[in-house]
């Protein structure tokens, strides 16, 4: 999806300025909360670190804290723009640290271009971090800058620029080797580019088999010999005793190109000059060496990676580096070596090798990614990097002896691992992976609101759903035109004009026919039709679309009604009931009856929970519910909890598989280890609930709108249940995400809901 600077500047600035913040992770609401976090209470793990410095990882947070530091003399590709204007790319980067691999970051930029002045101010603050990320300082500085720290210093300092793309092109090149059958001793490289990235890259293959003489390094100059006077001494160490200058003259019979340089440097004639089964890694951002149509257009047996995401094998830094000091911050390692690098290139080459999840297949827009030529390294958006990368670091780290600790129960580590992301990430992945997968035709009825315009510009791009736009056709053109929304060529139907009269008459027929028997006469029905919510309603029942989303603009009752007219429910009991996903750090919690059922009898809270868990499993999620009240099992004998408890019984006695039980109260379904000590006979036994059904409507209304305003938590919904036709309301002015993600919810929906009854 492309971007302007209006909207790259708008994102940095909307808000909070910037893109992180930093929050408390203890309770602070009380004068005892106060008094332990700062004076008097903290003076006492101030005392065990005095005595023991490595409590700091103890009681403090830097076992987890990396600072990204930053002098900005080599940012991105804007070059020397010095530290304050770096600062955006830091913070940058702190974010994919958080988001990848949940690693806190402190970004630090330092206003000095001298080796000897950084080192000093990195060497200061290091007691603060368990980890220093040196990002975007110019060779050759940052060798010597790099090389002093790690000497200085007993954590980890990794410089991603010089060891990033050498981790994951090497994890390429390694598979690239096996699928070519080359032997890597034997191959011929040439490097285009002699800049921190390209001297590292060409150390570490070296370590991996190549031999030096047989990979020749190009600068801006040409190639680098031992003739030339005007090298450092890290380019003269890849130094040829050759008369060549030209990459046209070194390309001959080459195995391998590597370009860390400029655009266009390499010709499809370079490329047909190369050896049998060329492997070409074309690495400069944008604008690669050689575009990859023009490579496999001069060699069908070329493997091509690029830095882009928009080709097969992208060399992405950020399959490495959050997953690399994930796993030595784990062991609290005093280093990240070269045994740790290597282990992380191979984890990243096996990976490739596995079978590939459905999820990224769909985000990739394949139906079956396998190893072989345009598949090499795994996607950034595979969900096993993280269990398969920092293990295999965090096992190196103890082997070569620079680990702190030791992990002994691998697999205990990697479910860690996945529970420290939590799962809300991964589900909203999937749903709209899912939604990719087989997109689905979704009316929107309310296409002439800026912010559902706007989520279907994204819907669109990110190919979640067919979209509909029912709504007046001029403003909604008009909106888009003043947004720079593009809505080209996505249907746009506006219900109330005389074009589509004789559509109006049809469905006004056949809602007169589902409703004559029940007040309804045919002028009402034809009146009906120019609602957009009967008019869309009935475009999926016809099978005109294949979902419908609305409500965005109007009372949640005024959608429901005519989806109860128009397609009426999918179970026995014709019970329908709304449901909320409450994302959380946690992990996602599923929150019924929040929308429909003001005072529900003993049977609606039953029939409501079998609902919920019906769709919880749809997100291939296993519910574990706990009916709540203000009541613990049997402690009220009326009202609320008497109907809360006669639903569990009910439950119990109908359904023994499922995994429920209540009433309780809110404390003890969240908290698993309080309720196991309180009430050991719960039949939840000590698994963790994700799945709360409130005991009338009031509450639910409540817990689920405190949640959002108050929990630092994000809201998918409502998702109504039990309608026979993926048919789905927007709360009231929700956000832009929201609408995207409600849409992929309903073309999953689309994907699963068949045309049949649920038994209840």
């Amino acid at each position: 999806m492309s971007t302007t600077r209006e909207d790259a500047l708008h994102y940095h600035e909307n808000g909070r300025p910037g893109k992180i913040e930093v929050i408390p992770t203890k309770p602070y609401s009380s004068q005892l909360d106060l008094s332990l976090a700062y004076s008097p209470g903290v003076a006492e793990p101030c005392k065990e670190i005095e005595k023991n410095a490595d409590d700091a990882y103890r009681y403090t947070a830097k076992g987890n804290l990396v600072g990204v530091i930053s002098n900005g003399t080599a940012v991105l590709g804007l070059g020397d723009i010095g530290a304050t204007a770096g600062k955006p790319v830091m913070e940058g980067k702190g974010l994919l640290f958080k988001v990848f691999a949940d690693v806190d970051v402190f970004d630090i930029e330092v206003n000095t271009k001298k080796v000897d002045e950084m080192v000093t101010v990195v060497k200061a603050i290091a007691p603060t971090f368990g980890g220093i990320n040196l990002e975007d300082i110019k060779a050759p500085e940052c060798f010597e800058i790099e090389t002093q720290l790690q000497e200085a210093l007993d954590i980890p300092v990794f410089h991603d620029d010089q060891h990033g793309t050498a981790i994951i092109s090497a994890a390429g090149l390694l598979n690239a080797i096996e699928i070519t059958g080359k032997h890597i001793e034997d191959m011929k490289i040439v490097v285009n580019g002699a800049g921190a990235s390209a001297i590292m890259c060409s150390k570490l293959y070296i370590s991996l088999g190549v031999k030096l003489n047989n990979l020749w390094m190009l600068d801006s100059k040409g190639l680098i010999t031992h003739q030339r006077n005007d090298l450092n001494k890290y380019k003269r160490e890849f130094a040829q005793d050759s008369h060549l200058n030209r990459i046209d003259q070194v390309i001959q019979g080459a195995d391998m190109f590597l370009g860390l340089s400029k655009g266009n440097v390499l010709s499809q004639e370079m490329v047909q000059q190369m050896a049998d089964n060329p492997i070409v890694f074309a690495l400069a951002n944008p604008v690669p060496e050689i575009s990859y149509e023009a490579a496999i257009g001069a060699r069908p047996d070329v493997i091509v990676a690029t830095g882009r995401s928009d080709y097969p094998n992208q060399v992405n830094n950020v399959l490495g580096f959050p997953f690399i000091f994930r796993g030595a911050l784990d062991v609290r390692a005093k280093a990240i070596n070269e045994d740790m690098k290597k282990a992380a290139v191979y984890a990243l080459a096996n990976l490739a090798k596995k079978e590939v999840p459905d999820q990224v297949n769909a985000a990739y827009k394949s139906q079956n990614l396998i190893f072989g030529r345009d598949y090499i390294i795994p996607k950034p958006l595979d969900p096993r990097l993280i269990t398969e990368v920092a293990p295999a670091v965090a096992k190196a780290a103890m082997e070569t002896g620079v680990a702190r600790l030791d992990i002994t129960d691998w697999e205990r580590y990697k479910i860690d691992l996945m529970k420290r992301m939590g799962l809300y990430n991964k589900l909203v992945r999937d749903i709209r992976t899912r939604a990719r997968a087989d997109a689905k035709r979704i009316v929107f009825s309310d296409a002439d609101n800026f912010k559902v315009l706007k989520a279907i510009e994204v819907v669109r791009t990110q190919k979640i759903a067919h979209p509909i736009l029912l709504g007046n056709k001029q403003k909604i053109e008009a909106l888009a035109a003043e947004n720079n929304i593009d809505i080209e060529g996505l249907p746009i139907i506006d219900n109330k004009t005389p074009e589509l009269e004789n559509k109006r008459d049809e469905y006004a027929g056949l809602l007169y026919a589902k409703r004559q028997r029940k007040g309804l006469n045919k002028e009402r029905a034809r009146y009906q039709m120019l609602d957009r919510n009967y008019f869309g309603i009935m475009m999926v029942q016809t099978g005109e679309a294949d979902g419908f989303l609305g409500g965005f603009s109007n009372k949640y009752a005024e959608t429901i009604r005519p989806a109860l007219q128009i397609a009426g429910t999918n179970n026995t009991l014709n019970h329908i009931a709304g449901m909320y996903i409450v994302m959380t750090k946690k992990g996602p919690y599923f929150f019924a009856d929040t929308t429909v059922n003001y005072e529900p009898s003993f049977r609606t809270l039953a029939d409501t929970t079998l609902l919920t868990v019906n769709e919880v499993k749809k997100f291939n999620i296993d519910p574990v519910v706990a009916l709540v009240s203000y009541s613990n099992f049997g402690s009220t004998r009326q009202g609320s909890p008497l109907r809360v408890r006669q639903a569990v019984d009910y439950l119990h006695n109908n359904y023994p598989d499922l995994i429920v039980d209540g009433e309780m109260q809110a404390n003890y379904a969240f908290n698993a280890k309080l309720r196991a000590e309180s009430f050991p006979f719960c039949k939840l036994g000590d698994k963790e609930v994700n799945t709360i059904i409130f005991p009338n409507l009031s509450s639910g209304n409540i817990a689920y709108k405190m949640m959002h305003e108050l929990g630092q938590v994000e809201i998918i919904g409502p998702i109504l249940l039990g309608i026979r036709k993926p048919i789905h309301v927007l709360q009231q002015q929700c956000s832009v995400r929201e609408i995207v993600d409600m849409a992929a919810i309903t073309v999953v929906d689309a994907q699963t809901k068949k045309d049949q009854m649920i038994e209840l």
